[in-house]
């Protein structure tokens, strides 16, 4: 029996094609070429201003440009992967 449904996800434009595809039969779709994806749900009301060198800043707009994200989201995914880890302990030296 012949495989029934796309096995590809096509570009869309519109809802209409989106609504559309999800109503064929999807079993047959590849997910190998799925990305994983994160919705940012809480508002974001507080800014931050640093001073960083230009080749940092440029680096972290490149990376950020290859992900196809902006860099202002691409620094607060690294602060956030950076606050997922278990903090160092500090070790505090003894006085005199």
């Amino acid at each position: 029996m012949a495989a029934k449904g796309p096995t590809e996800v096509p570009a869309m434009t519109t809802d209409e094609e989106a609504e559309a595809f999800l109503e064929q039969d999807l079993s047959n779709l590849d997910f190998t070429k799925f990305k994983p994806m994160r919705f940012e749900l809480q508002p974001k009301g507080e800014r931050v201003n640093m001073r960083l060198p230009k080749s940092l800043l440029d680096e972290v707009r490149a990376r950020a440009m290859r992900e196809g994200i902006p860099y202002q989201r691409y620094i607060r995914r690294a602060l956030e992967a950076a606050l997922a880890e278990p903090a160092p302990k500090v070790r505090r030296r003894k006085a005199g």
